[in-house]
């Protein structure tokens, strides 16, 4: 089985300005609650070090909710650049049990818009043979995202 490359866009609206926004990714508290945490997983390791350079680690265990009870997901990847209020841009590697599936540029984009932001995540990524795929990699982000939606609301 070849890899298979893929980019795709995923677009939310908030009712909140976009240093609200911003905020959900500066703050670790509130990254790990929108970002990290899930009923379907543990979360075994959760590094946010927001700043150019710095790393961005998040390690799970699928629980028994799940079909892959007990396999561990690890996400390793690091801030490439930001920009407050607008821009947050990672490279990020994923890695399914102990084979590597992924590897990804991430680039949200934050917008002001007439009623709060308009946040826009574009994924490039390369699937190794056994990944999930762009369409299980979107549906991700459109869940994170509307996860994050719930967060601005705290």
């Amino acid at each position: 089985m070849a890899n298979i490359h893929a980019t795709f866009t995923v677009e939310r609206s908030y009712s909140h300005a976009p240093e609200m926004v911003f905020a959900a990714f500066t703050n670790s508290e509130k990254m790990r609650r929108w970002f990290a945490d899930g009923d379907h997983h543990d979360v075994l390791v959760f590094v946010h070090d927001f700043r150019v350079g710095g790393a961005q680690n998040l390690k799970y265990r699928f629980n028994a909710s799940t079909q892959f009870s007990g396999v561990e997901l690890s996400n390793d990847g690091a801030y490439e650049d930001i920009v407050a209020n607008e821009r947050v841009v990672i490279t990020s590697t994923m890695t399914f049990g102990d084979k590597r599936i992924s590897v990804s540029l991430i680039t949200l984009e934050i917008v002001p818009a007439a009623n709060g932001t308009t946040l826009t995540c574009t994924n490039q990524s390369v699937y190794f043979d056994g990944a999930d795929g762009p369409e299980m990699r979107k549906m991700g982000w459109q869940s994170l995202l509307d996860k994050l939606a719930l967060e601005l609301e705290k």
